[in-house]
């Protein structure tokens, strides 16, 4: 009925075992997927936050720099055209102000001014005076422009009304685009006016001249959009409407900039200024993304970062999370291995229990044996005499084999004792040790062991060694499990033949007593030596051995106040050096 119980909860066991690995590989996706998440989501947020805010600020600085370039390049421009205009109209009125009308009017006169006006100024076409009725009087110039009345046109009222004037870009009488600056002279006694033509070329390459980056432009507009200075990316002629105008910002005053598209779609960024007391607008523009060409620079070089940054943090957070999940897997396995061997542990206590009642219970009947065997020797002598004894070869044999029960009785008591001694669970008390009694009695349990594995043992145990403090049932436990591990590695290189292993004690220095336990066997690999005191850690096949072994021992000698360490070879051997403080 027990053992029907017993296989029941064996069943339930696995079953439950079972239904936790099932729930472990249910859980491992999730939890893979959550650390993943933080992993990406935790560095990710600071790493945007800083280089979004770098960002914002490079840029917003850049475009700053860029409106500010622009401006400054607008207000020179500005100011270089104000000043042309007004050094020209300087020049006429430094004429009016030094000859009177009848000198200019004089034969040939003109012509000698106008090419003093020449020397001047390249800017000049042709000179011109004129009555008060608008009358062309004099005229030096490529077009037959003499006589020609001018009294009902424009730029004339306009310069008898306000003394001085500079005119849009018009065709007139000689049908050129062009434009003209006239003074009036009061001096005389009728008003005259002298007028001076604007080459159009020399004005529409000073205004152009502007170059910023490969798409910066400049020209002018008349307050009505009409094309005073040809464009040079093209798209309107001289004397053409601007249909752009009309989406321009009407400001009174200062430079304003904006960002507009042409008619391509193509965005510009422009400022602008009024020129000529509101007469004319001066554009200045530039293609969007020239103008903006190291924002974008920045822009791709921030966006190759995050790509960059991102990517690491995403190999980062896989690598991290596979190494988590690894490590966890492996904390788990040995989670299981401890349970696995905590239940092997409870299993080897019991079968320790056991086999001290077993000992306990065997050396009853070998107590017995024994007294059994002293009456037969005792009765044996009274029978039989020596000289009968000597003479019969019954007797002899018989006399033989009390003998060897004798010795096998002996035998059998000294390893029921040494197992009843090692399985006894006392407290742990420490007593001085004898490495010269201790260690044979001890050798003596795998003796039997070595000789069939065809191993040697070579004991160099000298009895002026001192002793050291230590529990003897502790110290038992350390040496059984390294002469065994020996034996082990004796075998896997040896077979049944050929082993050799050596137990040598010696007195290292004043303060400490040396334990060396040296095999010819296979050796441990120089990966594994700095691992083979770890709990767990084992190179034995799986069900071999639990890898708790070296680490018990290790702990049982660190707890004697001494030291343990190993030296290795592969296909040499293995020695295990124990280091003891002396009792003194």
């Amino acid at each position: 009925m027990d053992e029907v119980s017993c296989q029941n909860n064996h069943k339930i066991d696995e079953r439950m075992m079972n239904g936790n690995n099932q729930n472990h590989k249910k859980k491992e996706p999730r939890v893979k997927r959550s650390i993943l998440t933080n992993m990406i989501i935790v560095p990710f947020i600071p790493f945007l936050l800083a280089i979004g805010v770098s960002f914002y600020f490079f840029t917003t600085a850049l475009e700053n720099k860029t409106v500010n370039t622009l401006k400054r390049i607008v207000q020179d421009h500005c100011d270089m055209i104000e000043s042309f205009l007004v050094e020209r109209t300087a020049d006429l009125e430094l004429i009016t102000n030094t000859y009177s009308f009848e000198d200019i009017n004089a034969t040939e006169a003109i012509h000698t001014i106008f090419k003093n006006l020449k020397d001047r100024s390249s800017a000049f076409v042709d000179l011109g005076l004129f009555d008060s009725q608008g009358i062309h009087i004099r005229y030096t110039g490529k077009y037959p422009l003499k006589g020609k009345a001018y009294k009902n046109e424009v730029w004339f009222k306009k310069v008898m009304q306000t003394g001085y004037y500079i005119s849009d870009v018009f065709l007139g009488y000689r049908n050129v685009p062009h434009f003209i600056i006239a003074v009036r002279q009061d001096r005389g006694s009728t008003p005259w006016v002298l007028r001076a033509t604007i080459d159009t070329l020399f004005f529409d390459t000073l205004v152009s001249k502007v170059r910023i980056g490969k798409t910066g432009e400049a020209y002018i507009l008349n307050k009505t959009g009409i094309a005073q200075t040809l464009r040079r990316s093209g798209g309107i002629g001289l004397l053409e409407k601007d249909h752009e105008f009309s989406g321009f910002p009407k400001l009174e005053n200062s430079i304003h900039t904006f960002i507009k598209s042409d008619a391509a779609k193509d965005k510009h960024v422009y400022a602008t200024t009024w020129l000529k007391n509101r007469e004319w607008l001066l554009v200045v523009r530039q293609e969007k993304r020239d103008a903006y060409k190291y924002f974008y620079s920045a822009l791709y070089i921030n966006i190759l970062i995050m790509v960059i940054g991102g990517a690491i943090i995403i190999i980062i957070a896989v690598y991290t999370t596979e190494h988590i999940l690894k490590r966890i897997a492996q904390l788990g396995m040995e989670k299981e291995s401890l349970g696995n061997q905590l239940i092997r542990a409870t299993q080897l206590a019991e079968i320790g229990e056991m086999a001290a009642g077993f000992a306990h219970e065997i050396n009853n009947p070998l107590q017995i044996i024994k007294s059994e065997y002293t009456l037969i020797e005792t009765l044996f002598d009274d029978v039989f005499s020596k000289d009968e004894a000597s003479e019969n070869e019954d007797i002899k044999d018989i006399e033989e084999s009390l003998d060897q029960i004798k010795l096998q009785v002996n035998r059998c008591s000294e390893i029921t004792h040494a197992i009843l001694k090692f399985g006894r669970k006392n407290e742990i008390k420490k007593q001085v040790l004898h490495p010269f009694v201790i260690i044979p009695e001890i050798i003596r349990m795998i003796e039997k062991k070595a000789m069939v594995s065809g191993i040697e043992i070579v004991q160099h145990i000298s009895k002026k060694v001192p002793g050291f403090m230590g529990d003897p049932s502790q110290f038992q436990q350390v040496i059984l499990n390294l002469l065994n591990n020996a034996m082990d590695a004796i075998q896997e290189r040896h077979g049944s033949s050929g082993g050799r292993l050596t137990i040598e004690v010696c007195r290292k220095n004043e303060y400490i007593v040396e334990i060396n336990i040296t095999d010819n066997g296979i050796g441990i690999s120089p990966e594994n030596i700095e691992k083979i005191f770890s709990p767990f850690f084992t190179t034995k096949p799986v069900g071999k051995g639990t890898g708790l072994g070296l680490s018990v021992c290790f702990g049982i000698i660190e707890n004697f106040g001494g030291t343990m360490d190993v030296k290795s070879q592969l296909n040499i051997g293995t020695t295990f050096v124990i280091g003891l403080p002396v009792n003194h």
